[in-house]
Formats: C-alpha cells, sequence, structure tokens
C-alpha cells in the first residue's frame, strides 16, 4: 500500500475551546488508484491532507493521534527534515487557490525550476529548460515563450496547468489535489481533470482528489470516501456510492446534483448546517440533519463497519438506506 492514513486525530485549540476538525479518519490510497474524499466544506478533508503533508499550522493544530504510513514508514515519528526531503518529491499537493498558491513576483518558470535546483542540483540554466518541457505537458501553449511570465499573466485554467505542473515535476508517488476545479468553468474543469488522469496513468501515480463536488469525480476515480464533522461516514468503489448510498449523508450529497431530467423541479438541499467542531452533537454527527434518525443515532455514535466487501458505513440503518 502506498499510503495509509490509521485512527488520524486532529485538533485546533482556538479562544472558545478545542475544535476537533478530524476525529479517526482511516483511508487508502494504492500506486495508480485515485481515492476521491467527499464532503461539505468544514468535513476535515483539507485537512487530513495537510496533515499527511506535513505543513499544519501548529499551533493552533495539533495531531492528537494516530498514524499515517507512506511506503510502510510513519511519517509522523519522522524528523521534519526527513520529512522536507519526502515532500514535493515523493509526495506533492496540489492547492485550490493556484492565484494566491503561486508567488507573484517570481516567473513562472522561475517557481518550476526550483524544484529541480533544489531536489535534483541542476542549474539554473538546465532548470528553466525542464521548466519548459513540464509547461509542455501540461499543455500550456507557446510554453518556451511564456516561461518568463508571470502568475497573473495566465487565466485561471493556465494557472491550474502550472500548479499541476509543478506538483508533478519531480514524478512523486502520491499526489493530493485539494479542489483543483474551483472556480473554475465546466469546461476547463473538464480539462484540468482530464490532464491529471493522463500524468496519473502515464506515472502510475496514487492521486488523493478532494472535493465537494460529486459530478467531478465519477468519471476518475476508483474508490470514494465521504466525510462529515471530521469522519469518514462511507467508503466504497465510486460505482457502488452512485448505485446505491449506503449512508443518508452520502444520498443526500447525490440529491443535490443537478439532473437532466429533473428540469424545471426545485433543487434538493440537506436541510441544517454542518456542526460546530467546538460542539459536535452526540451520537451521530449528522443526526440533527438526517431524515433517518432515531432515538439510537442521538446517543450512540455509529461506527465505520464493513457492511458488504470493499464497502464499509458509519450508519445503524445502513441497510434502509440500500433499500434492504
Amino acid at each position: 500500500m502506498l499510503l495509509e492514513v490509521r485512527d488520524l486525530h486532529v485538533e485546533f485549540k482556538t479562544r472558545d475551546g478545542v475544535a476537533k476538525a478530524v476525529n479517526g479518519v482511516d483511508y487508502s490510497v494504492d500506486e495508480g488508484e485515485t481515492l476521491a474524499v467527499l464532503g461539505e466544506s468544514g468535513s476535515g478533508k483539507s485537512v487530513t491532507a495537510q496533515a499527511v503533508m506535513g505543513i499544519l499550522d501548529m499551533p493552533p493544530g495539533r495531531i492528537a493521534g494516530g498514524e499515517i504510513l507512506f511506503k510502510g514508514k510513519d511519517l509522523l515519528k519522522m524528523k521534519e527534515e526527513e520529512r522536507r526531503k519526502i515532500r514535493g518529491a515523493e509526495m506533492a499537493m496540489i492547492f485550490q487557490d493556484a492565484l494566491s498558491s503561486l508567488n507573484p513576483v517570481l516567473s513562472v518558470g522561475a517557481q518550476l525550476g526550483e524544484m529541480y535546483e533544489v531536489h535534483r542540483g541542476m542549474s539554473r540554466k538546465d532548470a528553466r529548460a525542464k521548466a519548459v518541457e513540464l509547461m509542455d505537458r501540461v499543455k500550456i501553449p507557446a510554453a518556451k515563450e511564456r516561461v518568463g511570465d508571470y502568475p497573473h499573466q495566465f487565466s485561471g485554467g493556465m494557472r491550474q496547468r502550472i500548479m499541476i505542473a509543478m506538483a508533478m515535476a519531480l514524478e512523486p508517488s502520491l499526489i493530493i489535489a485539494d479542489e483543483p476545479t474551483t472556480a473554475l468553468d465546466v469546461t476547463v474543469q473538464a480539462q484540468v481533470m482530464d490532464l491529471l488522469a493522463e500524468l496519473q496513468r502515464e506515472l502510475n501515480m496514487g492521486l488523493i482528489l478532494i472535493t465537494h463536488d460529486l459530478g467531478v469525480v465519477a468519471d476518475v476515480a476508483d474508490k470514494i470516501a465521504v466525510m462529515y464533522a471530521g469522519r469518514i461516514v462511507e467508503s466504497a468503489p465510486v460505482h457502488e456510492i452512485y448505485a446505491a448510498p449506503a449512508h443518508p449523508y452520502t444520498r443526500g450529497l447525490l440529491d443535490s446534483i443537478p439532473r437532466l431530467d429533473q428540469k424545471g423541479q426545485e433543487l434538493y438541499a440537506i436541510k441544517g448546517l454542518p456542526p460546530n467542531l467546538l460542539a459536535i452533537p452526540p451520537g451521530c454527527a449528522f443526526n440533527p440533519r438526517c431524515p433517518m434518525a432515531q432515538a439510537v443515532c442521538r446517543t450512540d455514535v455509529p461506527p465505520l463497519a464493513e457492511v458488504e466487501p470493499d464497502r464499509a458505513s458509519a450508519c445503524f440503518f445502513w441497510k434502509e438506506c440500500l433499500g434492504g
């Protein structure tokens, strides 16, 4: 297994108390495999990814427990110098806001070339040539002429391609893409996702795709982990999730997707708001919003348990969800 996250807990100390952002997350991804992590904003998707990458702000953040195994080694037990060698070279991250993630006062060629200068010891000239190759690889037109341009001189879609180029520059084993298509129009979203899938196949990389949009992952993911209030509430192969979700929250997310056969009908929305992480409700965290909630849901926390081969759900009434 390429990456295994085991019982991960992350907390943030605030003036009002301790916010439990990640509460015992378990997931894994192998070489050449795509794991999509879904959920509303605030569900803990990005915090989990930041913990994996070792870029969590500490303080106020704190990893309160768990293991993050990368190629069999626990990243949480490594010294920062060791993790720095892995970051960028063996695992990389694509952030959702390319404009704020790229340095506005350095050309894109300088930023791409820096990866080779730092990790491969290349000269500036050779690193610049590599930057042009990368820009060509992610299909940026006239790469040789544009290598000296600055981030603001590129469109949103082109900036996202530059972020992808930066992430895969050193051909890492794992890439984490944190909502890589946010703020892009539908056509550009499709192009960016196709590019990611193409590069993944070419390099046989593991890919963790973080998103709140189930429509984005349908054609690219192998398996899906659905997060709510810092927990995985359902995990399954992608086709099984879409065919019949085994958790009411997953069903709510699927029902919220606009459909062509429902033209003119009111779009479904999950009632209420995600819980305050400073005061997660007792029992199942989803129970205040769940149409299937019963007394047991308000007192007991449902474990994430296998309900079918390769499939798990954290719901006492998963059989009813599946229609059984």
